[in-house]
């Protein structure tokens, strides 16, 4: 019973997380956005999301691992979620050391007076952006793969 709450609560979360950021994926594209547009749109949502998502990440890569663990009796599950343990992690750690320090800086712009390099910090952050939603898109496929497939 253990091991299905935490399958559950495995597939919730992953599913919550990336859904999350596949969602700023589709429909936060910020290529075609003037400079104003872009820097309250992205500030709104380092604002709410800044701690909240690597939180529940956090949680979300604990969970999978724990996962892994109690069943790694059956090795093919138990290898499907340390893969995506690892997916997860670099999901994370783009965040952590791509989309973050850009966040960081967006956050000090003033939305009428944008620096010169904006559009480069912003397609910085959007080709992190795109590499951790690939991660975490491989993570949940992973996640929910170990829990459908016959034991």
């Amino acid at each position: 019973m253990t091991i299905r709450i935490i399958r559950f609560c495995n597939i919730v979360m992953v599913a919550l997380v990336t859904g999350t950021i596949f969602g700023i994926w589709i429909g936060y594209n910020p290529k075609d956005l003037s400079a104003p547009t872009f820097i309250e749109q992205q500030q709104n949502a380092i604002l709410a999301l800044n701690t909240l998502m690597p939180i529940l990440g956090l949680i979300t890569i604990l969970l999978t691992i724990t996962s892994a663990f109690l069943q790694r009796k059956d090795k093919i599950a138990f290898s499907i979620l340390l893969v995506a343990s690892v997916f997860l992690i670099v999901s994370g750690l783009t965040t952590r050391f791509g989309n973050q320090p850009i966040n960081s800086i967006v956050m000090t712009w003033d939305m009428n007076t944008p620096p010169n390099n904006w559009m480069v910090l912003r397609n910085q952050w959007w080709t992190y952006h795109e590499l951790r939603t690939l991660s975490a898109f491989i993570g949940l496929c992973l996640i929910v793969w170990s829990s459908i497939k016959k034991d």
